[in-house]
């Protein structure tokens, strides 16, 4: 889906619903956790009874917002009761915490998303994959509705936008997105102070992550390809989780002349899969990859999950890549040869 924004059935879901639950994907990062909290927060001031719901021990560095605190546990839904589901940042409807399906699936779903993979579970979407992140398009949904900002809900809207624009560096920053952003200036947002928290500082945990992930890096295809990982047992080591390493896809991306970055990585649960981050550059799609094994995103920043070993994992998406490598190079090497020419 490239965009659905039916603003018009939105604000009628919401202006009829008086309770709201506001959740996500699995491992919230800071789009996810921006988008919900500033939701949250422009529901309340409107007048309604509004509540996120998250993993709260996965919340990282965006659990500095204002409102974070205010995050409800998962295991505290049980004893819940809403009439409206809200979705951010959220591609697929299994991609959301199995809590949360329990409690949504039986209500009525309003889905506020930007993947390009985006799969409609929602009665009302408003989803665009041109836009630079969910929290663009809850800024957008903010002035449609004509709430009113305050500085918490810029902030964690201004957190959303940097983090899944690359401080607005990659390719899905356009020219709304920076109209979006500077509003949010107005409200006096601390952009010094939040790029130290998400950017300029890392607690020893992250840092000793880093380097174990630094020590696994490998580099193949002359360089096009590189990748790092992290096991289980290296998380535990430091009693760290996926919020701690948010940036470690940066390492192999890092690789001169890189153009497919991989970060493996298996959280510490009982589970047995293996999950993948994607990052590529030029001509390769992200999503391709993390297609072939039920994953998504986008083009250029994509992730799937694996239900095996890290070993197996890397075996299956290293074959991947070179099958995707060695097409392209077919289909480069035809070269059409015009009447007259070659003679």
């Amino acid at each position: 889906m490239e965009k659905r924004l039916d603003f018009k059935a939105a604000s009628l879901l919401i202006k009829n619903a008086k309770r709201v639950l506001v959740s996500g994907h699995i491992s919230p990062d800071g789009d996810s956790i921006g988008s919900m909290v500033a939701l949250v927060r422009l529901l309340v001031n409107s007048g309604r009874q509004a509540f996120a719901a998250a993993d709260i021990n996965s919340l990282g560095k965006p659990a500095f917002l204002e409102g974070a605190s205010d995050i409800i546990p998962l295991k505290k839904l049980k004893r819940m009761k809403f009439d409206l589901f809200i979705s951010v940042d959220c591609g697929t409807f299994e991609r959301m915490p199995s809590e949360i399906r329990a409690v949504a699936e039986k209500l009525p779903k309003l889905c506020i998303d930007h993947h390009i993979t985006h799969e409609e579970f929602a009665d009302v979407s408003l989803v665009d994959a041109n836009a630079s992140s969910a929290s663009e398009i809850v800024w957008r949904l903010a002035k449609w509705m004509d709430w009113s900002l305050d500085r918490a809900i810029a902030e964690a809207l201004w957190v959303g936008m940097i983090t899944d624009s690359g401080r607005f560096a990659y390719d899905c920053t356009s020219s709304g997105t920076l109209r979006a952003a500077s509003d949010l200036l107005k409200y006096a947002v601390r952009t010094s102070y939040i790029n130290d928290i998400i950017y300029g500082t890392f607690p020893p945990k992250t840092i000793e992550l880093k380097r174990i992930a630094w020590r696994s890096l490998k580099v193949w295809k002359n360089r096009k390809v590189a990748e790092v990982s992290l096991t289980r047992d290296d998380f535990r080591s430091v009693r760290g989780n996926k919020a701690d390493v948010e940036d470690v896809i940066e390492i192999p991306r890092s690789v001169s002349r890189n153009e497919i970055a991989l970060f493996f990585y298996q959280i510490p649960d009982r589970t047995k899969e293996t999950r993948c981050s994607i990052r590529t550059r030029g001509q390769w799609d992200a999503t391709y990859l993390a297609g072939k094994f039920g994953g998504g995103g986008h083009k250029k920043a994509a992730g799937c999950t694996i239900k095996a070993s890290m070993g197996t994992a890397k075996r299956m998406i290293r074959a991947a890549v070179r099958e995707m490598l060695k097409n392209a190079c077919r289909k480069t090497s035809k070269i059409e040869v015009t009447e007259g020419e070659g003679k």
